[in-house]
């Protein structure tokens, strides 16, 4: 999985909501949610590999977005540990059809509570499209100027 973040969901600047639509619900991912979370990161042109999907699954990083009328998945974020007190937002995406709704916000925001619930977490972190970055900041996230790779690096300390 690439070093890419895409919510996709919320226009840059309206991304203040943390809470998922009335009928969505946001969990962890279990393994029966696998081809759902690659089709939609897939679905939203993030590179996606799916022997990561399973080890984020397994280690109970990856989230999705569950409508509560249907029990589909409409959102998924997958997070790597690139270090033992860091975690990265590798990829969020929503379906088309649900985009704009605050999925992508609630997906990011669940991400970072699961650092704060994570005594070993110090920072949550994420690399995104210069596009996104009000979308970041409104979650909490510092933006750095650094664009290195082309990419907007931010980050949210969660650790005491």
């Amino acid at each position: 999985m690439s070093e890419s973040s895409d919510p996709a969901d919320d226009p840059p600047g309206s991304a203040g909501s943390r809470d998922p639509p009335e009928d969505v619900i946001v969990e962890r991912a279990t393994p029966d949610d696998r081809l759902d979370v690659l089709r939609i990161l897939d679905a939203a042109m993030l590179e996606t590999d799916a022997a990561t999907v399973d080890d984020r699954i397994a280690a109970g990083d990856a989230l999705v977005a569950r409508s509560t009328r249907t029990g589909g998945v409409v959102g998924a974020l997958v997070a790597a540990r690139p270090d033992p007190d860091r975690l990265h937002v590798d990829g969020v995406a929503v379906r088309r059809a649900r985009r704009g709704g605050g999925i992508g916000s609630a997906l990011l925001a669940a991400a970072v509570d699961r650092g704060r619930s994570d005594s070993a977490i110090e920072t949550v972190t994420a690399a995104f499209d210069d596009d996104l970055v009000a979308f970041y900041e409104a979650i909490g996230f510092v933006v750095t100027g650094d664009t290195t790779d082309a990419r907007r690096h931010g980050r949210i300390r969660v650790g005491d």
